[in-house]
């Protein structure tokens, strides 16, 4: 029996409403992407409102597409699987943004397409983790702190301190969690333990 939230059994190549957003949310990233590319470039300045200005509402969009979903009934994991990979995508980019400044910014935009990597060599890494709304709210605070960065009135040091919290938080947020799939794994039925 299909669910009722999970209209991707039904039409796979059908958008739906939250998926619209994403999509409009991914278009604005190429936005962004471009901005970026002309600031690494040298044709923008390092910290522009205009790349301020496009990157903002697409980072605002992330909390409408979930909430669109939930207020349809059209919450599918293909549409969680895209909204994710969007995220990702747009922080690596905004982070490329903020490297000049602050260099760290870097390992903000590539932690998740690490942890992706590691789970190819840890195959306790590919479980799911549960529901966690400090994970979301450390997710969240990574596009924050990298768009602080690049506001033009956001003195140096400021921006620096906002993204190495940022960062700290995140090592701790991926810590965790690599922590608990593996003590899960070690503690799984039939796993020997190396």
């Amino acid at each position: 029996m299909i669910s009722r939230t999970d209209t991707s059994a039904q039409h796979p190549a059908r958008l739906t409403p939250g998926d619209r957003v994403t999509v409009a949310r991914a278009g604005l990233g190429v936005v962004v992407a471009v901005l970026v590319a002309l600031t690494l470039a040298g044709v923008l300045p390092p910290r522009s409102w205009l790349l301020v200005g496009v990157l903002v509402p697409t980072l605002l969009l992330d909390a409408v597409d979930g909430l669109v979903a939930r207020r349809t009934h059209t919450v599918t994991a293909r549409g969680a699987r895209w909204d994710m990979e969007v995220d990702s995508a747009i922080v690596f980019v905004t982070s490329l943004a903020v490297v000049p400044i602050a260099p760290w910014a870097l390992a903000i935009g590539l932690a998740r397409y690490a942890f992706g990597l590691g789970s190819f060599f840890r195959p306790a890494w590919r479980a799911p983790l549960p529901y966690s709304r400090g994970r979301r709210r450390i997710a969240a605070l990574q596009a924050v702190a990298l768009a602080t960065a690049l506001v033009p009135l956001t003195p140096i040091w400021l921006a620096q301190a906002v993204t190495a919290l940022a960062l700290a938080l995140l090592i701790f947020s991926f810590t965790r969690d690599v922590l608990f799939l593996e003590r899960r794994w070690r503690g799984s039925p039939g796993r020997v333990s190396r």
